[in-house]
């Protein structure tokens, strides 16, 4: 662990994927929490969404809210919001800020791909998962806790 608000992990396969999914559900599963994901187009984002959702029990299929900008999953342990501000420009930004400013708020796990288009819209308190990959397929996994209650759940998943 570089220090206690950072958190890296690579995973070399789908089932390395699948167990950090499942710790990082299993930590968040009581209290929720904000997360803003980064990474290209490919990197994984939507594959580590729908692998902590089924680690909560979430029985809907997790698809990309590229196109609908938010999807909801409430057939789990707790409720997972899923925004994707890919697709949105300054203006439709403006119009989902109190939305998810809501979602970051509540006892619910919040997920938003493409968070740098948020112009900083979003709470302060929060996990930023950055998503990068290598010529081997191998995907590195970086947390960030910005907040103390995610500065917890950065030492738990810390533990192994």
């Amino acid at each position: 662990m570089e220090n206690e608000n950072k958190y890296s992990k690579t995973c070399n396969s789908i089932e390395d994927t699948r167990e950090l999914a499942k710790r990082f559900a299993n930590i968040v599963k009581d209290d929720g929490c904000f997360v803003n994901l980064f990474g290209d187009i490919g990197a994984g984002k939507t594959a580590f969404v729908r692998l902590v959702a089924e680690a909560l029990g979430i029985k809907e299929k997790v698809t990309s809210p590229s196109f609908t900008i938010l999807n909801e999953y409430h057939t789990g342990v707790i409720p997972v919001y899923h925004f994707d501000l890919y697709r949105l420009e300054n203006v439709g930004i403006k119009t989902i800020t109190d939305e998810l400013r809501e979602y970051s708020e509540s006892d619910c796990l919040t997920f938003v791909e493409w968070a740098e288009f948020s112009q900083g819209e979003v709470p302060f308190d929060r996990i930023e998962i950055n998503v990068t990959y290598d010529d081997d397929d191998n995907r590195c996994y970086t947390f960030t806790a910005i907040g103390d209650k995610e500065k917890n759940i950065i030492r738990k998943l810390a533990e192994e």
